[in-house]
């Protein structure tokens, strides 16, 4: 049976990524009935706490939050993220067989080389498999726009998402992966234990400030977006 075409692909290299970035909206894209997968590169098996049975069940749970229909992993080695032809066919193949609308990336100026890593696969992916000679065994596919969502740090976002209404929905999705978030018996400190979560809502909390409503998330593009929504405000 042939894969039905989904509205919104989200890459990310380690599961908690996606969330981390655009969490809010999934939530209010799900809620309106938009068909989203998210697909995780790597099974984030060096990560310094929790192991990859226990990431998974966080993924699945915060997957279940948001209203995700479908997660994927591609098993790729974390932290060997490299620029290779069989990394990028494996993803092009992921593009050409769910035929997403929208395709969505970690922002490439991140502190984690796996992120940076990842937008870069995605980016040489995504135009890819727009080539009909592109090898693959796949039809080409040609995805309306490449997103960039932010995980670390704080860049001026090309364009806002208003997730005032679902920011509870996003909390929760974080909260779901409790091993990476909060400080356990037998664990190590890292940045995201400490605070983590708290900072990634005050984040989205400036961004609504910066445009008149609660809270929003930001996106980067590669060039410029044609603006189809009505421009004099209305939440569409």
């Amino acid at each position: 049976m042939e894969q039905e075409q989904i509205d919104i692909l989200a890459f990310g290299a380690h599961a908690d990524d996606v969330e981390i970035g655009m969490a809010g909206a999934l939530a209010k894209w799900s809620s309106a009935g938009k068909k989203i997968v998210i697909c995780e590169l790597t099974e984030a098996e060096l990560s310094s706490n929790g192991n990859v049975k226990k990431r998974k069940e966080e993924a699945a749970l915060a997957a279940s939050v948001l209203g995700i229909q479908e997660r994927i992993n591609l098993q790729m080695p974390d932290r060997g993220l490299f620029m290779t032809d069989e990394y990028i066919r494996q993803i092009t193949t992921v593009i050409r067989t769910y035929k997403p609308t929208l395709v969505f990336a970690p922002y490439f100026e991140d502190r984690h080389p796996d992120h940076s890593n990842c937008a870069n696969l995605i980016r040489e992916a995504f135009f890819s498999a727009g080539i009909r000679k592109y090898d693959g065994g796949l039809p080409p596919h040609k995805a309306r726009g490449l997103y960039y969502y932010m995980i670390n740090g704080f860049s001026k976002p090309d364009f806002l998402i208003n997730i005032s209404t679902f920011i509870e929905q996003k909390k929760s999705a974080l909260a779901a992966y409790e091993s990476q978030f909060i400080f356990q018996d037998q664990g190590v400190q890292t940045p995201l234990t400490d605070g983590y979560i708290e900072t990634v809502i005050a984040r989205e909390r400036v961004f609504g400030k910066e445009a008149g409503v609660l809270y929003a998330e930001g996106f980067k593009v590669n060039g410029p977006m044609l603006i189809n929504d009505d421009i004099f405000g209305d939440d569409v």
